[in-house]
């Protein structure tokens, strides 16, 4: 129930991710929602915000340990742009479905998907401080590339073409490589 609640928060946002369309997607009976979830609907989605989180966020981190940044952030547009063509333009990013919609009624959800991105931005600026940029600037980047990733995917499904989504990969491919040549070179970096 809860990846499908993500492939339903993809598609269709989090206004239109209700139990009924949850337990038609899952096949699952409709007592197993009270049962695993008591809080209903708002855990259902939570759950589901929390459980697509771990997974870029999972894609983060293996990226961490890569020996290229600009090649871990360029496999990073890869997969929304193998994701968003897979889908025919439907899929997008559940975390962003959740936080732009007014949920007065969940507003845990909000809190939930600030999370999701600040572990997002935390693991990035990891990577571009392991590879000897400044914290600040590590961490601008990261917002930055979680910014333009999301903002791109948006327009990409709007427009129904990758274009938006490759010419933000092209200019944060451009802005890490400048970024990266030209950091201090003071001492070594940590982790080298």
């Amino acid at each position: 129930m809860i990846l499908s609640a993500a492939a339903l928060l993809r598609e269709y946002g989090a206004s239109a991710t209700s139990i009924d369309r949850v337990l038609a997607h899952s096949g699952a009976p409709r007592g197993s929602v009270y049962h695993h979830f008591p809080g209903g609907r708002a855990q259902l989605i939570d759950e589901a915000v929390a459980l697509a989180g771990d997974f870029i966020a999972g894609l983060i981190d293996a990226a961490v340990q890569a020996d290229d940044p600009v090649e871990a952030v360029d496999a990073f547009f890869v997969l929304w742009r193998d994701r968003l063509v897979e889908s025919g333009f439907r899929a997008g990013c559940p975390i962003v479905a959740v936080a732009v919609e007014t949920n007065d009624d969940a507003p845990q959800l909000a809190r939930s998907a600030a999370a999701v991105f600040a572990r997002w931005q935390e693991a990035l600026a990891a990577l571009f401080l392991r590879h000897g940029l400044a914290e600040e600037r590590g961490r601008r980047l990261a917002a930055f590339v979680i910014a333009a990733v999301e903002g791109a995917v948006i327009m990409c499904r709007a427009e129904q073409s990758t274009a938006p989504l490759e010419a933000a990969a092209a200019e944060i491919h451009d802005l890490l490589l400048h970024a990266l040549r030209d950091r201090p070179e003071a001492g070594p970096r940590p982790g080298a």
